[in-house]
């Protein structure tokens, strides 16, 4: 697993792995591409022998104190090896960088394994949005973690914080 912060040469497989996972609500082109331009935005991709099988988003505006996660996508033939675990702590750990101290997320309803990944990191749910995700008709779990208190294992079992 190599975790490298994405550049717009990565917007096309972005946009590939973007359609696959999601295909009734994929982002488009031109968003995902402002993304990847926006002083606000922070993307990391994860490469794996020069294929990219992964992708995630930070926006964070500058002073700002808080910061959402836009996206953690990985394909699926990768999944359920920390790929989305390492995606997310590099991208709270841009968020301590930029001075942040709350990270909010949506995260859908239907998807369990994604909503454990959060809370084990320690977010918390604030609330829904009914039918936030369209054209499914599926609610948003909004998450929250106050990264004053986050902390994480590092690969030799200390922690880092």
């Amino acid at each position: 697993m190599t975790l490298r912060p994405a550049t717009l040469e990565d917007l096309a497989p972005i946009m590939a792995l973007e359609r696959a996972s999601f295909p009734t609500d994929a982002w488009s082109e031109a968003m995902m591409r402002e993304e990847l331009v926006s002083p606000h935005g922070w993307y990391v991709v994860d490469d794996e022998a020069g294929r990219l099988v992964g992708y995630a988003g930070l926006r964070a505006v500058k002073s700002a104190k808080d910061a959402d996660v836009q996206t953690i996508t990985i394909a699926e033939a990768s999944r359920g090896r920390g790929r989305g675990r390492a995606m997310l702590r590099a991208l709270l750990d841009e968020a301590v960088r930029r001075g942040v101290s709350d990270v909010f997320l949506e995260v859908r309803a239907d998807n369990p394994v994604a909503q454990a990944l959060y809370r084990s990191e320690g977010f918390l749910e604030i609330g829904r949005k009914p039918r936030y995700y369209q054209p499914d008709d599926v609610d948003a779990v909004v998450m929250k973690l106050d990264l004053r208190g986050w902390s994480r294992q590092d690969a030799d079992g200390g922690v880092c914080s």
